[in-house]
């Protein structure tokens, strides 16, 4: 059966503790953010996506069926593309399926989980500044890896630090455990020799 509506249109109001949770979940969403993302993705899917209402509503709306997100992540890989099925549905569990789809393939792309958002984030509009996150952490790794697959400004995303692998010989690891490090000091010249702990106990 269709789910037509179902999601943020049919939640009734939040109350009390939920309301105020709610609220400073929402007051993270960033609305400029939100303007870059929807030209970014845009580019990257090309002509064949068009762009949201301006809005929370209308960002949420755009990216819910999930099928911008599978076009998005596909975009990024140059050979075999990780979504294999871009479907449009009005089906509940389609959509939720399809956003699956997009955060498996987000993980395989190297996006870390503490930056990755749940579907119920996005699909009921639980915590869009999560999605903003996610899509932000997806648009500076595309930027950093330089495969030729991002179509965006330079400014747009900041650069991962790159990870500085190091080998050493087992000859260096050996000579390395002899080393003591500055900030334990030093042992030089120390002995217990004339030290005092306080007067002996008389006994009478």
């Amino acid at each position: 059966m269709a789910t037509k509506g179902v999601g943020m249109a049919n939640k009734g109001p939040a109350f009390g503790m939920s309301r105020h949770v709610q609220d400073k979940i929402d007051s993270k969403y960033d609305a400029e953010l939100e303007l870059i993302l929807v030209e970014w993705i845009s580019r990257q899917c090309g002509a064949g996506v068009s762009k949201p209402e301006a809005g929370k509503m209308g960002f949420q709306a755009w990216l819910k069926d999930g099928c911008v997100l599978s076009e998005l992540i596909n975009s990024l890989f140059t050979a075999e593309k990780p979504v294999k099925k871009i479907q449009s549905s009005t089906a509940a569990f389609k959509q939720m399926e399809q956003i699956s789809q997009f955060l498996n393939a987000s993980e395989k792309y190297g996006v870390t989980k503490t930056d990755m958002f749940q579907t119920v984030d996005l699909w009921e509009g639980k915590d869009l500044a999560a999605v903003q996150r996610t899509l932000s952490a997806l648009g500076s790794l595309a930027f950093t890896k330089d495969e030729g697959t991002y179509n965006g400004d330079p400014n747009w995303f900041f650069k991962k630090s790159q990870e500085n692998k190091r080998d050493f010989s087992d000859d260096q690891m050996k000579a390395g455990k002899n080393v003591i490090g500055l900030q334990m000091g030093s042992n030089k010249g120390a002995s217990q020799e004339g030290m005092s702990y306080g007067r002996s106990r008389q006994i009478l």
